[in-house]
């Protein structure tokens, strides 16, 4: 099949203005609900109250209901007596109706009463109405409550039923089918472990859908379809002609051979749109078809939910009469480079949190396919289509994911990997709920020069000093001598050679990293395992131009791993916990230390006492050795 390339591509704010201005009269119909069922809703029409509030005069304090003008005169010199049981003043509690001949109430506090409750002793007056709710203080008959276009919140309902209201006239929410498409893809439903080979499990659609639903649509998600062009146009045909106000098409969009999205689009319809000079997003397809708004929706997680958020959401606010709420923005620092490419508007996920007096943002992994940046970001970086990208401490303006608190509580931690911080992480968070660790792999001297800029917390380092075999301190005393800088240990861990089950290259130890028949998979410059290889080959007199595959590199211990697992490489260096993780072998090297680095000035910051708390706590210890190749016997310790 001919392949459909991008023409014509129209930019974001442009695309918008197309697509949304077919639509720009449309509104979803009005239903009677239950006011008890309205939380959440849009009011197709005012709301009126039926009955005041409150519906009589009533005591808003326990006491002694009195006619204000015969408590006049009293006082410490001159105390005033009520006869009670003539009906002077009335015993009344908080809410109950004010006898019809009385118009105020003392507080029973400032009543002394006889013994029997026959008299009351007063020694100050009290004025007209005075702890008294009156007829209507809160709500008149007939006044408005909520305006057309209100979305309905948990106390409106309360005052609404105060009001006498029994049901009230809303926006119907509008109707959204989703479309999963793509020979490739199985339901979760459908298998049992891990999928088939050459198969994904499809998980946009459950996304795209919570999305829709909070939005206030009624979302149904069709079954799978494969890549067949007559199955997938009836598909498309059969869906458009059910009540739903809108579909969306999920994968297909792009410009390969068996994306049949926008042919069938123009087919049935119009195609306004396809391409967007946005990334990730690009392959964005918007049509109409019968009227109806058709979506092509890009196959990638990330790209789907930025083309979801940018096209879809704000059309199904505006037909429900209510206006996209704006982001909250903040201006922050970036704390490493992000290059970008001219021409394309640029959505960058930003894990970030606050340092001093700054807001601090660290760039999450880029790709379309990473879906863990959708669950790790707390910000979001707009970069234009006319930039080529930011600078490591550029000033710029950071869109909030999550509320202000949540970011001032995340602890940032740059540096060396370790899965150690997966379970501070999750121990943070279970002690301490409203803190957040949020760790980036720049290996260890990136760590360190992150605090040299104070563009983290937290650095994570395990810097070998060949001269002297010690870790750390070396390193510190260079870059940050200027600093007071505490050193906390963390862990003793094993660092050794991953290879695959049943090692089938035979390989003993670093010796055999020479060998021309391997391929080894190395980590990052400036990360502590680099320094430690090259310490190690340096050792064994190894040329490391003589190892295939040392100029290849990856930045975490787990991605090394998966590279041998994969088959990529015949080994790598790594922590044991990491080749335990995967189940491949492993062949101790050396035993090292990993620490944490931190500014003495932050250690009083509650966030930080609970995490140094946890290094201390048994259970977490206990929990860190159960992984494997790691030794606690100094964890928490302070090195200095």
């Amino acid at each position: 099949m001919q392949r459909k390339i991008y023409l014509n591509m129209h930019s974001r704010s442009e695309a918008q203005q197309l697509f949304w201005s077919r639509f720009a009269d449309r509104q979803t119909g009005a239903e009677s609900v239950p006011v008890q069922e309205s939380g959440e809703r849009v009011l197709a029409g005012p709301v009126h109250a039926r009955l005041s509030s409150p519906s009589f005069h009533g005591a808003a304090m326990d006491g002694i209901a009195v006619r204000a003008e015969e408590t006049f005169g009293a006082s410490d010199e001159h105390p005033l007596t009520l006869d009670i049981a003539a009906g002077q003043g009335v015993p009344i509690n908080t809410g109950y109706p004010l006898p019809e001949d009385k118009d105020s109430v003392i507080m029973i506090e400032n009543v002394l009463l006889s013994a029997d409750g026959s008299q009351g002793v007063i020694r100050a007056p009290v004025f007209p109405w005075q702890h008294v709710r009156k007829v209507g203080e809160d709500i008149v008959a007939t006044e408005l409550l909520f305006p057309t276009g209100h979305l309905v919140q948990p106390a409106d309902i309360a005052a609404m039923i105060t009001a006498g209201c029994t049901r009230v006239e809303v926006r119907k929410r509008p109707e959204l089918t989703i479309l999963p498409t793509g020979s490739e893809l199985v339901s979760i439903e459908d298998i049992d472990g891990a999928p088939p080979a050459g198969k994904t499990i499809e998980s946009n659609s459950a996304v795209l859908a919570g999305l829709a639903r909070r939005a206030g649509a009624l979302t149904r998600v069709q079954a799978i379809t494969a890549d067949d062009y007559p199955r997938l146009k009836g598909q498309v045909e059969e869906v458009l002609a059910t009540d739903t106000e809108m579909v969306v098409i999920n994968a297909g969009s792009s410009a390969g051979s068996a994306d049949y999205t926008a042919r069938i689009i123009e087919e049935l319809g119009e195609v306004l749109v396809h391409g967007v000079t946005i990334m990730p997003g690009k392959p964005t397809i918007l049509g109409v078809v019968q009227g109806k708004p058709v979506v092509g929706i890009p196959g990638y997680p990330v790209s789907a939910i930025i083309a979801f958020e940018q096209f879809v959401l704000p059309l199904l606010a505006r037909w429900q009469g209510l206006e996209p709420a704006a982001p909250v923005r903040v201006q922050g620092l970036v704390a490493k480079d992000i290059p970008s490419r001219s021409g394309i508007e640029e959505f960058r996920r930003m894990v970030m949190g606050r340092i001093g007096e700054n807001y601090v943002a660290l760039p999450l992994k880029k790709g379309s396919g990473a879906i863990t940046t959708l669950t790790r970001a707390n910000a979001m970086l707009h970069i234009d289509a006319a930039s080529e990208g930011v600078s490591r401490g550029d000033q710029v303006q950071l869109e909030l994911l999550q509320s202000v608190q949540a970011i001032e509580q995340t602890l940032l931690c740059t540096g060396s990997h370790d899965l150690s911080l997966d379970l501070l992480r999750d121990r943070l968070r279970r002690q301490s709920p409203a803190c957040h660790l949020a760790s980036s792999h720049l290996g260890s001297l990136g760590g360190i020069m992150a605090l040299k800029q104070s563009m983290t917390h937290i650095a994570g380092s395990h810097l070998l000093d060949p001269e002297d075999g010690s870790y750390n301190t070396t390193f510190v005393d260079r870059y940050l001598g200027d600093r007071e800088i505490a050193i906390i240990t963390l862990a003793h861990r094993q660092q050794g050679l991953f290879i695959q089950p049943g090692n089938p290259r035979e390989i003993r130890s670093i010796q055999d990293l020479s060998r021309e028949d391997l391929v080894f998979i190395n980590r990052q410059s400036g990360s502590g395992t680099r320094v430690l290889l090259d310490y190690q080959l340096e050792q064994e007199g190894i040329d490391p131009d003589g190892i295939k595959g040392y100029d290849h590199d990856e930045y975490t211990h787990m991605a090394v791993a998966v590279a041998v697992l994969a088959g990529k490489a015949d080994c790598g260096l790594g922590i044991m916990s990491a080749a335990r993780a995967l189940g491949l072998d492993f062949i101790p090297v050396t035993e090292e230390r990993y620490d944490l680095l931190l500014p003495v000035e932050l250690l009083e910051l509650p966030m930080i006492q609970a995490l140094l708390a946890i290094l201390e706590n048994s259970g977490f210890q206990q929990e860190l050795e159960e992984m494997g190749g790691y030794s606690t016997r100094e964890c928490g310790r302070r090195v200095r």
